[in-house]
């Protein structure tokens, strides 16, 4: 469910009906964008690169040193189990790469998760209200939009002249004036 940018908002900058485009098909679009967003914001997020669990105890370990603490509520995502995703409490740090929580599963040994979850003290709510990260959404939201519309690659101006379309790699880079005094320094734009 998207956090910062509504269907309706999108469907307003668009001008599209929802007899054409259902809040879910929008609500999507919406996602895509404030994940692609999201990675780039100060959020105290890190990556899980790897799981193991032994006697109901889960351990994540991280890709960078996490700033956890015993006791914290965390957001976990992770894309290879559906019952570990959720609100999960600290139980132990073994290190700063590591943290455990209680979770009823069967034993495994460590190892690496592809594609990696992620471990969040908090989540992109916190950037509710804050109109450039919302704006930077819309503008990725419609992005992905038309990437999605554009038959054959193209795109098609006010005056109906076609034109290439492709989402490139410098789709971020759009928006990153808007974003610049919220991106995480450890993040890979810049």
């Amino acid at each position: 469910m998207p956090v910062l940018v509504t269907a309706s908002e999108l469907r307003a900058v668009l001008g599209v009906p929802v007899a054409l485009y259902s809040d879910a098909q929008l609500d999507s679009i919406i996602e895509t964008a404030e994940d692609a967003i999201g990675d780039f914001l100060v959020q105290h997020k890190v990556a899980v690169v790897e799981h193991s669990s032994k006697d109901n105890v889960w351990t994540n370990y991280t890709q960078v040193p996490h700033k956890f603490y015993v006791g914290q509520s965390l957001t976990i995502t992770d894309s290879h189990h559906a019952g570990i995703t959720g609100t999960k409490t600290v139980l132990a740090i073994p290190n700063e790469y590591s943290f455990t929580f209680t979770q009823v599963h069967a034993d495994f040994d460590r190892h690496w998760t592809i594609p990696s979850g992620t471990a969040a003290a908090n989540t992109l709510a916190q950037y509710n209200g804050v109109d450039a990260v919302e704006e930077a959404v819309l503008q990725i939201s419609v992005d992905v939009f038309q990437s999605r519309l554009a038959a054959g690659g193209t795109q098609q101006a006010l005056d109906y002249t076609p034109a290439p379309y492709r989402m490139g790699r410098t789709l971020l880079y759009k928006v990153t004036g808007l974003i610049s005094k919220y991106i995480d320094s450890n993040s890979q734009v810049g």
